[in-house]
Order: structure tokens, then C-alpha cells, then sequence
């Protein structure tokens, strides 16, 4: 799946990447609040992470800017299936990009694909407490607070942290607008 919204382009990884890629989530401040990526991250984990089986029908997209010359790799952002089945949504800017909006562009683009491309109906999120800047970013997406408070791992993290769930429902009523995104 490719998309491309009005500042980003959002595509799968590719190999030639790992070392970027592992440049990027090797920062700590960036994988420590991500659930499923270690600290330190590897060019090895990030061969990993790209040849690893993605769940066909949950697509994990790499996030670059789109520039006049070569696009530059600015995060990263996908579904992944949680407790229950549900679709999970998960993303992360390199920190030179934080607070420039590249997570909710991105998050958008890639749910309105899972509400008209993939036929999704619901997605939750969770985001770790002390990262008030995720929050921010499921607000402005339309993520409602369950009002559920847990623990939960990360790899990145020694200890269990404090985290909040999210679920956005897609109004189906609006499923059968346009199709705005290209597989």
C-alpha cells in the first residue's frame, strides 16, 4: 500500500533502509515510547522489522517527507491486531520531526484507508502516560479515551509503564465515500 497525503508519502520499508531506519529508532527518547521496539535498536533489528511477515490486511508504512529532492524518512505508521482482534494503531516520528504534525498526517491517511480500503469499522490506540504528546495526536485523530489505565510493556522500557486506551469507531455512514487511498 502507497499513500500520499499533502506533505508525506507513506510506502512499505525496504531493505536498504536498515541503517536509517536503525539510526532513527536507536534514539531512546523515540523507542521508549513505542511498545514493540528494543533499546538499543540495531541495524540487525531493522532487518528484522522489515522482513518480518506484516499481517496482510494491516499494512505498517514507513512515513517520508516529500521534498524537491530525495524524500526523507520522518517515522513511521501501522495496524497491528491487539487483544480480541482488534486493529491496534501504532506510529513514530524520528525526534528532528516532533511537533511538526507528520503523526497525525499520517495516522489520518492511514485510517481513512483502514475505514474505506480495508472495511475496518473500529481501531484502538494506546499511548504510555508520560508521552502527553501521543495523546495529542489520538485526540486530533478522534480517538475517545475508553478511560482504561493499565500497565503495559514496552522494550524499550525496564519496567512496565502506565498507559491509556484509545478506540476510534468509523462512522458507517461515511464507509461508502470515496476511495482516496491507492493499494
Amino acid at each position: 500500500m502507497f499513500i500520499r497525503t499533502g506533505r508525506l508519502l507513506l510506502r512499505p520499508a525496504w531493505h536498504e533502509e536498515c541503517h536509517e531506519l536503525a539510526s532513527l529508532l536507536g534514539d531512546e527518547a523515540v523507542a521508549r515510547n513505542l511498545a514493540r521496539v528494543p533499546f538499543p535498536f540495531t541495524v540487525d533489528d531493522a532487518a528484522a522489522l522489515i522482513a518480518g511477515a506484516q499481517e496482510q490486511n494491516l499494512p505498517g508504512l514507513l512515513m517520508f517527507s516529500r521534498t524537491m529532492g530525495q524524500p526523507r524518512l520522518v517515522g513511521g505508521v501501522g495496524l497491528h491486531r491487539g487483544d480480541g482482534g482488534l486493529p491496534y494503531l501504532g506510529y513514530w516520528v524520528a525526534r528532528p520531526y516532533w511537533g511538526l504534525g507528520f503523526a497525525t498526517e499520517g495516522a489520518a491517511a492511514l485510517l481513512d484507508a483502514a475505514q474505506h480500503s480495508l472495511g475496518l469499522s473500529a481501531v484502538g490506540a494506546w499511548h504510555f502516560c508520560d508521552n502527553p504528546a501521543s495523546a495529542n495526536v489520538l485526540e486530533k485523530l478522534g480517538f475517545q479515551s475508553t478511560g482504561m489505565t493499565a500497565p503495559r510493556p514496552s522494550l524499550a522500557r525496564p519496567d512496565l509503564s502506565l498507559a491509556r486506551a484509545y478506540r476510534l469507531e468509523f462512522n458507517r455512514a461515511d464507509a461508502d465515500g470515496p476511495q482516496a487511498m491507492a493499494a
